[in-house]
């Protein structure tokens, strides 16, 4: 029997009956199915940006944030696994009102989404892709996640009433109310001295510290839940060094710029509130130790308002001028503002009232940076030689309170000498980190131009010859001399009476009596440490709220040390609230993200 496939002729077929044999279809041709990677979340268009054309805000699931053309935002939207690349192309050309071929679309993904993480490579099986991340040297690292976002969003729904106007209102007129009491009429710095004068109470101090961080965060997540946003998990982190709180509040960018803010200040709002908490409690048991609460919490409150670090005023200024990331507008704004230079497209693209807040942002934190990085390189050898000092007295005296059976003392020695530890360790981590970052810089912006690489090595090998010089002939500062701890019972080991060089000057010297040295009690002072935010798109308060874009925009919060020599402060909750990290949308990698960690990341 014989069958021709192809003419469609009758041929025979079994038992000799013609057989009709229709011609075979070839098929057509076949278009890719792309996929997004995991955990990728579409947050929409970021609302007040400060940039002349729309940005849209994708988070990817390691909390990485990127910013998308509107174009690229489409695509990615039509993605479902399921669809090809043609069928892509039609649904976008229908949304973005042009035509938008199979092979732009293909291109876009190739050379755009694939490049930024949000579409899996071509012929990978799994979804987790190895994207580029965001290098941000004051981010929040480590994070631990403390609150799940299921239970976060609870505690935010159930504490979103406050954030109503009217009692918004009732609790900032309590609040004045408080600070005429306290410091007009009370003494705000009675209470502390009673503390330093009952070292037990330091550690209720210390708790109800940690508590109003955990409640900072609080606060971020129940403004978030009330502008309509969703708040992701609460966690803990380490901004520098400094344990730190954030909360990812990275859903707040698809919101206006008042609901932004809003959640940006929730965090300091709720440190308000608790503060009104402590004075209550105070009225009803008349312990000093809830006042002493209170003035830390000032502290904690001024220090987060700072636009400086990556705490809630950083993330403030941020949405007030619309830009996610300040940090990563200082180097195209400098380069803006070199004669005969063009101008970078980063800075291009900002609108004129949020290119003057960003410019005198720069203008202003640039030098300060430089000053205290230049202050602290001068006082290095007199900061090492302190802090070398004073921790081996105190390990000296921790283990011999160890050894002796005093247990309790030990063990607050053990938590003093990690506190002398965490500021030598963070400023050897910073300078190493910045150090790298500064060859990097360099490296790129002479490559090419061999003069000027020698001329800028040659000027870099200059200033840090003259200050090795400076350290080893004495130029610099001296370290203190030791002195004797004012609160011995709280340093073990530490002598409460330093010895004193006989006077030469005298006529016999040798007859002068010299000091004896005593050591302390037994019982070690407890230091609380300081902290640095900001998810992802997260806002960073290490709160770090982190407004979060490095993972979440978390929002940082962290605590500072207590001396009892001074008033105790807390220091900055960090709102990962990494900013997102922004990507030019005309480019296939990262621009630096912006977010809160109070850890407002955005807010705390």
């Amino acid at each position: 029997m014989t069958v021709t496939a192809n003419t469609g002729a009758l041929v025979p077929g079994p038992g000799g009956f013609a057989t009709s044999v229709q011609p075979a279809i070839r098929p057509g041709p076949v278009f890719p199915v792309p996929r997004l990677s995991a955990g990728l979340r579409l947050h929409g268009e970021y609302q007040g940006s400060g940039f002349t054309e729309p940005r849209y805000i994708a988070r990817r699931g390691d909390g990485q944030v990127v910013q998308l053309s509107r174009l690229l935002h489409l695509v990615a939207g039509a993605i479902d696994g399921v669809s090809d690349t043609e069928r892509i192309s039609h649904r976008v050309s229908g949304l973005y009102g042009r035509e938008v071929s199979e092979e732009n679309v293909s291109f876009l993904i190739d050379e755009k989404l694939i490049p930024l993480g949000v579409t899996v490579p071509w012929g990978q099986e799994h979804d987790e892709v190895d994207a580029p991340r965001s290098d941000l040297l004051l981010a929040l690292k480590g994070h631990r996640v403390l609150f799940g976002e299921r239970r976060v969003n609870r505690i935010g729904h159930s504490l979103a009433w406050l954030h109503r106007p009217a009692v918004v209102g009732i609790v900032l007129l309590a609040a004045v109310a408080m600070d005429v009491w306290l410091f007009g009429y009370y003494g705000a710095i009675t209470p502390v001295l009673r503390v330093l004068d009952q070292p037990l109470l330091m550690l209720a101090v210390f708790g109800l510290t940690v508590a109003s961080l955990v409640f900072h965060e609080f606060g971020h997540a129940s403004a978030c839940r009330y502008g309509g946003a969703r708040p992701g998990c609460i966690g803990c982190g380490l901004f520098l060094i400094w344990p730190s709180m954030y909360t990812d509040v990275t859903d707040v960018y698809r919101i206006g710029r008042a609901g932004r803010i809003r959640t940006d200040l929730g965090g300091v709002y709720f440190n308000t509130v608790f503060m009104l908490g402590m004075v209550g409690c105070f009225l009803v048991t008349g312990q000093p130790f809830f006042l002493s609460a209170v003035y830390l919490g000032h502290f904690e409150v001024l220090e987060q308002l700072m636009p400086a670090v990556r705490l809630d005023g950083y993330y403030i200024l941020g949405d007030l001028a619309g830009v996610p990331d300040l940090y990563g507008k200082i180097r195209p704004i400098l380069v803006s503002m070199l004669p005969g230079r063009e101008t970078p497209p980063e800075v291009a693209d900002l609108k004129r009232s949020a290119r003057v807040i960003v410019t005198a942002w720069v203008v202003t934190m640039v030098p300060l940076l430089l000053g205290d990085l230049g202050y602290a390189l001068w006082n290095l050898p007199r900061i090492l030689a302190t802090g070398v000092r004073s921790l081996t007295e105190q390990l000296v005296g921790t283990g011999s309170a160890l050894a002796h059976g005093q247990v309790a003392a030990g063990l607050v020695g053990v938590l003093g000498s990690l506190m002398l530890v965490c500021p030598l360790a963070g400023m050897a981590y910073l300078s190493i980190r910045m150090t790298g970052r500064l060859i990097r810089a360099a490296d790129r912006a002479t490559a090419g131009n061999l003069r000027l690489r020698i001329a800028l090595s040659s000027t870099g090998f200059v200033l840090v010859s003259a200050l090795c010089c400076a350290w080893v002939i004495g130029l610099t500062p001296k370290p203190l001399p030791p002195t004797p701890p004012i609160l011995p019972v709280l340093q073990p080991g530490v002598p409460t009476v330093v010895a004193t060089a006989p006077d030469t000057t005298g006529p016999n010297p040798s007859s002068l009596p010299t000091a004896t040295s005593s050591t302390g009690t037994g019982r070690s002072r407890t230091v609380n440490p300081p902290a640095g935010s900001g998810v992802p798109v997260g806002k960073a308060s290490a709160s770090t709220t982190a407004k979060v874009t490095t993972g979440p925009r978390p929002s940082p919060s962290a605590t500072v040390p207590v001396s009892p020599s001074t008033a105790p402060a807390t220091a900055p909750s960090p709102s990962p609230s990494p900013p997102p990290v922004t990507t030019d949308p005309a480019s296939a990698s990262p621009s630096t993200p912006a977010s809160s960690a109070s850890g407002s990341p955005a807010a705390s």
